[in-house]
């Protein structure tokens, strides 16, 4: 499974937020490294979708899709010259699909640490570029060394170059703006701010009426199309522990809609480059997880290989069209189910029926 790394400095509340999404049971403390080793869990993608299709179908089971977040030591200005648990900090990340900066709005006297949501970001991002910058130029100088006798290192050397000069102007690589093609010559140096990041503003209860100018702004730094969520992780956390129907009803009441750790865990979920398709029925309606782009066989692969193996054609509905007309059979008598062969590219939301048939 794919990891999201939660990262923050310290007081963040970043492992606040790591034991309300996973129900996990990270050290909190108000003061700076209480997290001094990793700690990984699964969050549930809660998903109304799935909901919808386990009403329709009066499912016995729902199963949903999940995703692993991981709470990495804490981070203090200093931390890629081995400043606090630097090195430590640093390892974890390397080790990360995809990263959650984790920045704190709220102002608490007696908690202490950076509430400035875009100086904390602005620490983060240095602290991870210093790393990189480091990496880049003790690769570059290896890979020319290679370039003398191997020409086909010549594209690599290039790409680490421009990341060198990028990186030496304090910009991480995910707001480079580099070509697709240079940030795939750069995977061999595993670069921290290479990979898909996001981030998450840890917010007051009292700030909740201005999160959308406080998200805002940090997406705005983070840079071009890139994600800001603001939660109120205390809140969050506090909800969290509540059964199902109490945290539904306290977030109806507060007018959270699903809540902010929903919203969390279908970001990283995305972000992963994961999507859904559902099976439904009375005994289980559950959410599969594939990779944007996967065709019909890779998908029915997703829920055992003997269909995938013998993959003949799939019965191809969105969920939103099976609900509308109410049944399975429904759609059948109305002509809405489609059927679709090897090539089809399943959709996000599509419930399929895989139709197979290994021989002997």
């Amino acid at each position: 499974m794919e990891r999201i790394g939660l990262v923050g400095l310290a007081n963040s509340g970043k492992s606040s937020l790591f034991n309300a999404l996973t129900n996990g049971s990270a050290l909190v403390a108000a003061h700076p490294f209480s997290t001094t080793e990793s700690a990984t869990g699964v969050a549930i993608v809660m998903d109304s979708r799935l909901d919808a299709l386990a009403k329709l179908s009066a499912s016995r089971k729902v199963v949903a899709a999940h995703v692993e977040f991981t709470d990495i030591a804490g981070l203090v200005a200093g931390s890629a010259s081995g400043e606090g648990l630097g090195n430590r900090f640093l390892a974890g990340i390397r080790e990360m699909d995809a990263l959650c900066l984790v920045v704190r709005a709220f102002g608490d006297t007696n908690v202490g640490g950076e509430a400035d949501p875009l100086d904390a970001l602005g620490v983060l991002e240095l602290e991870l570029v210093m790393a990189d910058l480091a990496t880049c130029e003790a690769h570059l100088d290896r890979r020319k060394r290679t370039a003398r006798v191997d020409k086909s290192a010549a594209e690599e050397v290039d790409a680490l170059a421009e990341a060198v000069k990028i990186l030496g102007e304090g910009t991480p690589i995910y707001r480079s703006g580099l070509a697709p093609e240079t940030i795939g010559n750069l995977r061999n140096a595993f670069l921290l701010t290479n990979k898909p990041v996001f981030a998450v503003v840890n917010i007051g209860e009292d700030q909740l009426a201005d999160s959308e100018r406080i998200a805002n702004e940090v997406s705005s730094a983070l840079g071009s199309g890139q994600l800001a969520l603001c939660v109120s992780v205390k809140l969050e956390a506090e909800l969290a522990q509540m059964d199902a129907d109490g945290r539904a009803e306290m977030l109806a009441g507060m007018g959270l809609g699903e809540g902010a750790l929903a919203r969390v865990a279908q970001a990283a979920y995305h972000l992963l480059g994961r999507r859904t398709f559902f099976t439904t029925g009375d005994k289980e309606s559950r959410a599969w997880t594939f990779r944007a782009g996967a065709k019909a066989p890779e998908c029915a692969g997703v829920i055992h290989s003997d269909l995938q193996r013998g993959f003949i054609r799939a019965e191809v509905i969105h969920w939103d069209e099976l609900v509308e007309l109410g049944s399975w059979n429904a759609a059948k008598a109305v002509g809405k189910l489609r059927l679709e062969g090897k090539e089809y590219e399943v959709l996000d939301g599509d419930v399929l029926e895989i139709r197979f048939n290994v021989s002997k």
